[in-house]
C-alpha cells in the first residue's frame, strides 16, 4: 500500500549522529561520536532518593500538571538562571521534554515556510533538522573563534531580514568555542535595532573548565524582549529524565504552551518533582564541579594525543568547557569516507560535514571527550590517528605518481 504522507515529511532528515550511534552501539567500538555524558558519573543515588521522596509525597506528583510544568521546579530555575544574570519569573519559563522540544515548539509557533533564520556555520545539527522540517530557509553567517563576524552579520541582517538568529555561544556544538562578550553585545544590539528574536541555546554552559571565568549569556544582556533561552538537565544530571526548559517573552511562552498542549499536554511530572527534590536536597553544584574536573582531565588527554599526531595541517580549538573538540585535518582527507574504516578498526567520530549549513568542509570532525575514560581515549585516539595517517600517506603517494 502507498501511504499518503504529508508534504512536510519530505523535509525530515535522519540525524547523522543518531545513525552513527546505531552502528557504534552494535559492537566493541570506542565512540567519540555522541554528545554523551559519562554513565559512571550519573548521580544515581541522589536521583533514586529524589524519586523516593516524590513517591512518598503523595498522589499529586502522579496527576496531570500545568502545561508549563511543575511550578516549584520553575522557581528553582528562576534562581539558577538569576545567578547567571538572567532575570525571569515563573510565568516566563516552560519545562519541555529536553531542550530539543523547546527548539521544535519555538519553530512551530514562530516560523512560516520561507522564513529566514541566521545561524553559525557549522552549527547544532538537530536544530537545523527542526528548522528544515518547518520549511525555513537557513542562512549561515561567517564565524571565527570569537563568534559571528560582525560585518557579515550586519550584511546578512540587512540583505535577508531574518525572523530569528539561532546561536550556541557558550561551548558551542560542534565547535566547542566561546563567543566574546563584544560579539554577544553586537548581536543583541543588531537584533534590537532590526527587531529580530535571538534564540540562545545553552546546554553546555554549566560545564566550564575555569571556574573563575564568567561567560555572560546573551539573554543576561537583554531586557527580556529580544531573546529566548533554553537549557537542559541532560548534561548535568541524566539525559533519561528528558527535562529541559525555555525562558522568553511571556507572549512567546504562552503561545508555545498552547502548541505543547496539542503535542503532549505536559512533560513528565514525576521527573519534574524528582528534579525539584534533587535541586533542593542534593549538592547539584558540587556534582557539576566534579563533572568539570573529570571532563577537563579527559579533554587534556585528548588534546595531548592530537598534539602528538603526526599530521601536517591538523588544527583544533581548545575547548574551554562543554563536550567537544572540533578538528580540521589535512585538506585531502575526507572524514565521511574514512568513518567506516575507523569503525571497523574500533573507533568512531562524527564527520564534520553534516553540521554545515553551506560550504561544508569534508576534512573536519567532531570528537566527544566526556563519555570515554582516559584509557579509552588513549586507545581510541591511537586508532583514529593511525587511520588518518594511513589516508594521508596514500594520498601523498597518489600525488607523487600522478
Amino acid at each position: 500500500m502507498r501511504y499518503g504522507f504529508a508534504k512536510r515529511v519530505q523535509h525530515l532528515q535522519s540525524s547523522a549522529v543518531r545513525d552513527i550511534l546505531k552502528i557504534t552501539n552494535k559492537g566493541d567500538v570506542i565512540s567519540f561520536a555522541g554528545g554523551l555524558p559519562d554513565d559512571e558519573l550519573f548521580p544515581v543515588e541522589a536521583v533514586q532518593h529524589a524519586f523516593t521522596k516524590t513517591f512518598e509525597s503523595g498522589g499529586k506528583a502522579f496527576q496531570y500538571d500545568a502545561t508549563e510544568g511543575y511550578a516549584p521546579l520553575r522557581e528553582v530555575l528562576v534562581d539558577r538562571m538569576g545567578k547567571k544574570g538572567i532575570a525571569s519569573s515563573v510565568d516566563d519559563i516552560m519545562l519541555t521534554t529536553g531542550s530539543q522540544q523547546a527548539i521544535d515548539l519555538f519553530a512551530r509557533v514562530m516560523f512560516n515556510p520561507g522564513d529566514i533564520v541566521l545561524t553559525e556555520n557549522p552549527t547544532y545539527l538537530a536544530a537545523v533538522q527542526v528548522f528544515q522540517s518547518y520549511e525555513v530557509k537557513i542562512i549561515p553567517v561567517e564565524t571565527d573563534e570569537h563568534g559571528m563576524v560582525p560585518e557579515d552579520l550586519d550584511d546578512k541582517m540587512k540583505k535577508y531580514k531574518p525572523k530569528c538568529v539561532y546561536v550556541v555561544p557558550t561551548f558551542s556544538n560542534p565547535m566547542g568555542k566561546v563567543w566574546s562578550l563584544e560579539r554577544r553585545q553586537h548581536l543583541l544590539e543588531t537584533a534590537i535595532q532590526k527587531k529580530v528574536i535571538i534564540f540562545e541555546d545553552d546546554p553546555y554552559g554549566e560545564i566550564k573548565f575555569d571556574s573563575s571565568q564568567t561567560y555572560t549569556p546573551i539573554s543576561a544582556l537583554d531586557d527580556g524582549s529580544h531573546t529566548v533561552y533554553t537549557s537542559t538537565f541532560s548534561k548535568t544530571v541524566v539525559p533519561a529524565l528528558r527535562t529541559g526548559w525555555i525562558k522568553g517573552p511571556h507572549q512567546i511562552i504562552r503561545i508555545m504552551a498552547q502548541a505543547k498542549q496539542a503535542a503532549d499536554l505536559h512533560s513528565n511530572s514525576l521527573a519534574h518533582h524528582a528534579l525539584y527534590h534533587l535541586c533542593t536536597d542534593f549538592d547539584l553544584n558540587g556534582h557539576i564541579k566534579n563533572l568539570r574536573r573529570t571532563y577537563y582531565d579527559r579533554m587534556k588527554v585528548m588534546q595531548r594525543l592530537l598534539d602528538q599526531a603526526e599530521l601536517p595541517g591538523l588544527s583544533y580549538t581548545v575547548p574551554k568547557g562543554g563536550m567537544f573538540f572540533w578538528v580540521e585535518l589535512p585538506e585531502d582527507i575526507d572524514t565521511t569516507l574514512l568513518l567506516n574504516t575507523a569503525v571497523k578498526k574500533g573507533a568512531a567520530y562524527v564527520p564534520g560535514a553534516p553540521f554545515y549549513v553551506a560550504d561544508a568542509k569534508q576534512n573536519t570532525m567532531r570528537l566527544n571527550f566526556t563519555h570515554s575514560t582516559q584509557d579509552k581515549i588513549e586507545k581510541g585516539m591511537g586508532i583514529l590517528v593511525e587511520v588518518f595517517q594511513e589516508a594521508a600517506s596514500m594520498e601523498h603517494e597518489y600525488q607523487k605518481t600522478n
